[in-house]
């Protein structure tokens, strides 16, 4: 790879780094402390959410708390340490953290998802990361830490996913360090610790509004977007879906130099404006990062004349699934004659598309995109750190983006009582994408119950093991009674002379009309 190369790259990833500073959290989450009374606060405790792990949407985690005394970077976890003390075994080792429990970790040694992971091996049903670092703005903290070689920072880290997150099904805090201080002091101290760790799916109304971040060449979204069309269809209009596409700003990102030179090549469009990561990490061949800058925006003008006006978007699915079929590789991914197709298999009229991407201000010259710095402005606003996400009424999606995922959380996000009847039928289907197409769960499980047709199917079959069961029984018995029957009479039944000298076993009938017992023999 070329020096300038290197410098492109490393800028653009510079972006995603600073966003630290300055990304709000839109997780509608709650921590709090019950357990000791002296540290309740009704408004709940300041705290950062994981971008990785499966938070129990719409349920709470109430645990006792023990503090690790360990930085949990090591797989090897030792639960026979850390406070408060417990009794110990036979063997003389402290007996190990109770389940279920939360666990307080400190923050440093490894990354947030290393520390987690190793807490949920570990049998922890949730983590608290105390913080190590005070908040410039939090004089008090700074204060009390004077002289310490500790450095403030002027806002909370992001607990970001480092690309291994996928396997952590636990959710975890991070909690500022003046707060966790107060929690760790009473964890030394030997006492009892319990804390709350609760989020809620917020219901305003009987209408959801869900929305994607993603770009066109990521692959992690692909699979949903390619299969998620008849949910949203079934949802109709009880649901509001906006895709977006996550671009980066050049100028912040020093793409355009002081001279207006393009300083990070063909990763920017608008002379260093609009930018995206190489796909292939090749800039001399393959898709360049200019090409997923124009591609996003092919997708916002589809979904400007295809989608906006009902929040369902059918051609906009119908686009992104032809591109993917017919366009998603090096070789064709901005041919225009494949663009073209997918236009005519989607019904997407591709001169009002290319029109409107003129119309919104172009990618050739050194001038703003109306539709490009609004998606940079949401995407702000909005918070997205990690690609893909989905949002349902504001709150981000943990876990692996799937249809069944973002569907169930469409339908926990209706107001009681308002939930469309797609959502009776298929939330607990054992088989969602059936059910989706018919409108009917039928012969497949649902999550905690089963279908009519297949109780009635499994009580005759238990039914029918039990009789052939029984009848296999009586018919051993039977079998087994007349063997010892003939048993029995072969070995008392009476001799017969046959006039010869030599003496026959007689008939059971002879046997009878002797007297029927062999003592009657003389």
């Amino acid at each position: 790879m070329a020096p300038y190369q290197s410098i492109a790259l490393s800028v653009i990833l510079a972006q995603v780094l600073s966003i630290n500073a300055e990304t709000p959290d839109n997780v509608q989450s709650r921590l709090q402390v019950h357990v000791p009374q002296s540290l309740f606060k009704a408004e709940g405790y300041d705290h950062r959410e994981a971008l990785f792990g499966v938070p129990p949407y719409g349920g709470s985690i109430a645990q006792n708390v023990y503090f690790a005394d360990a930085d949990l970077c090591d797989a090897n976890v030792d639960n026979h340490r850390g406070y408060p003390i417990r009794p110990k075994d036979s063997h003389g080792n402290m007996e190990p953290w109770p389940s279920p429990y939360i666990l307080l970790v400190d923050r440093g040694g490894c990354s947030f998802v290393n520390k987690v992971r190793n807490a949920q091996r570990a049998g922890a049903a949730g983590v608290i990361i105390a913080d190590n670092m005070c908040l410039c703005s939090d004089s008090d903290c700074v204060s009390a830490n004077a002289g310490k070689e500790l450095t403030c920072q002027t806002a909370e880290p992001i607990m970001a996913d480092d690309g291994s997150g996928a396997d952590i099904s636990i959710p975890s805090f991070l909690m500022f360090k003046s707060d966790a201080d107060l929690v760790k002091a009473e964890l030394l101290a030997n006492h009892m610790v319990q804390i709350e760790m609760q989020w809620a799916l917020p219901r305003p109304d009987d209408r959801v509004e869900y929305d994607l971040w993603s770009v066109p060449s990521d692959v992690m979204s692909r699979e949903f977007l390619k299969s998620f069309k008849p949910y949203a269809v079934a949802l109709g209009e009880h649901a509001y879906f906006t895709p977006n596409q996550y671009i980066y700003d050049g100028i912040r990102s020093h793409c355009q130099g002081s001279d207006g030179m393009n300083m990070c090549f063909n990763l920017c469009t608008n002379n260093g404006r609009y930018c995206a990561t190489d796909p292939d990490n090749d800039l001399d061949k393959g898709i360049s990062g200019a090409d997923v800058v124009k591609e996003s925006l092919r997708r916002i003008c589809i979904w400007k004349h295809y989608g906006e006006s009902d929040g369902i978007g059918r051609e906009w699915w119908d686009y992104v699934a032809e591109f993917q079929h017919r366009c998603d590789s090096p070789d064709y991914f901005m041919h225009d004659d494949c663009i073209k197709d997918v236009y005519k298999h989607s019904k997407v009229d591709g001169a009002v598309i290319d029109r409107c991407m003129r119309d919104s201000g172009g990618l050739e010259t050194d001038a703003t995109n109306s539709f490009l710095e609004l998606a940079l402005g949401s995407q702000t606003q909005r918070g997205v750190v990690v690609l893909p996400t989905a949002f349902v009424n504001n709150v981000a999606l943990r876990g692996a983006l799937s249809p069944s995922a973002v569907f169930g959380a469409i339908c926990s996000g209706f107001l009681d009582g308002t939930e469309p009847q797609i959502c009776q039928q298929c939330q607990k289907c054992g088989n969602q994408d059936e059910c989706i197409k018919t409108s009917h769960c039928s012969g497949a499980a649902s999550s905690d119950s089963v279908s009519k047709h297949t109780f009635v199917f499994s009580l005759f079959m238990i039914t029918a093991a039990f009789s052939l069961a029984a009848f296999y029984h009586w018919k051993k018995t039977r079998e087994d009674m007349r063997d010892q029957v003939r048993g029995i009479l072969a070995e008392y039944m009476p001799l017969e002379d046959q006039g010869d000298g030599e003496m026959t076993q007689g008939s059971p009938m002879d046997f009878a009309r002797q007297g029927g017992s062999a003592g009657l023999i003389s």
